[in-house]
């Protein structure tokens, strides 16, 4: 979906979100399955045998840990990334200036809160905050960014999965929130992370954004 496809979401399951899994149900009796939330469509995935091998995952193991890792670069990542997504113009939910232009209307760079940049009625005031940032990243981010990688590092069990045991919904979700670090070109990732991170890409064979990297 475009980012800018608001039709679409609200008309399966009532607003404006992303992913969505429509399962068509071969019983014409019953209506098909349609699911919102990554970790819920994950989840009914894994343990439905119509979808094929089930019980590949260990369940979360609610390591707080990570966790925190991911607060405290929270603000930092939407600074260095929220910018990159629209301006490669490759990702295929940006291919349109529209879909572009809705994810700066509605994603508010730091330090502006959401309620903040609502009422921010000037778009072309966001235009600029946007072009701001990609164009003057601060070193210093960059460095701490770097630095907080190198701590995560020695969080992750394995270069084939975070968390000792085997593969689990940890790795879902931490992965999927570490590919999008891929799109920022100056990261030094550390050597076991980085083959944890093409480890997986390659096993789910979904690829990193290092192509498109700014």
């Amino acid at each position: 979906m475009a980012n800018d496809d608001v039709h679409t979401p609200t008309a399966l399951v009532g607003k404006k979100i992303a992913p969505i899994m429509k399962f068509r149900n071969e019983n014409a009796d019953e209506d098909d399955l349609i699911m919102k939330e990554s970790m819920d469509i994950i989840e009914y995935i894994e343990n439905d045998e119509r979808f094929g091998p089930t019980n590949l995952l260990r369940p979360a193991s609610g390591r707080t840990d990570l966790k925190e890792w991911q607060n405290s670069v929270k603000l930092m990542l939407r600074t260095l990334q929220r910018p990159r997504y629209v301006a490669t113009g490759l990702l295929p939910e940006f291919q349109q200036i529209d879909s572009r232009h809705a994810f700066i209307a509605n994603h508010p760079l730091p330090p502006f809160d959401k309620p903040e940049w609502r009422e921010m009625e000037d778009f072309s005031e966001k235009l600029s905050i946007y072009a701001e940032a990609m164009a003057n990243d601060p070193t210093c981010m960059i460095e701490e960014l770097n630095a907080k990688l190198v701590e995560l590092d020695d969080m992750v069990y394995c270069d084939m999965y975070c968390t000792e045991g085997g593969l689990s919904l940890d790795d879902i979700d931490l992965w999927a929130r570490l590919r999008s670090i891929s799109i920022i070109a100056d990261v030094a990732w550390p050597s076991g992370l980085r083959r944890y991170m093409d480890n997986l890409s390659e096993l789910a064979d979904v690829a990193m954004y290092d192509g498109i990297a700014m």
